[in-house]
């Protein structure tokens, strides 16, 4: 005949349980990838709303656009008021501060309003 004996013959049946040994790669790899991808993200993250949330007045500063400016105001909201050359000031998201170059001594208030 066309089929040799060897192929006619039915498989085994499959163990009823699962194999959990199947599973081990899987796990390791997600345990690998939380390890060096995940909690690296968080952390970094967690530092970046840190930073975002310490900016004053007076502070120098890098956009995500690479535009270095002074940090000229500061109101609540979403918002900040960054000086870039004088008398020029644009209004950036917080989100998008990259870095902050130096801290700057905090402004006299009482000092700015009489000007």
């Amino acid at each position: 005949m066309l089929i040799s004996s060897a192929f006619a013959q039915t498989a085994a049946a499959p163990a009823a349980g699962v194999d959990w040994m199947a599973f081990a790669p899987l796990v390791l790899i997600f345990v690998v990838f939380y390890f060096l991808l995940i909690r690296p993200q968080q952390k970094k993250m967690k530092e970046h709303r840190a930073m975002v949330a310490a900016i004053r007045r007076g502070d120098r500063v890098v956009t995500a656009g690479g535009i270095i400016g002074t940090v000229a105001k500061v109101p609540e909201g979403d918002e900040i008021l960054i000086e870039i050359a004088d008398g020029t000031q644009v209004r950036v998201v917080r989100s998008t501060l990259q870095q902050v170059i130096s801290k700057g001594e905090p402004v006299d208030d009482t000092r700015a309003e009489k000007n």
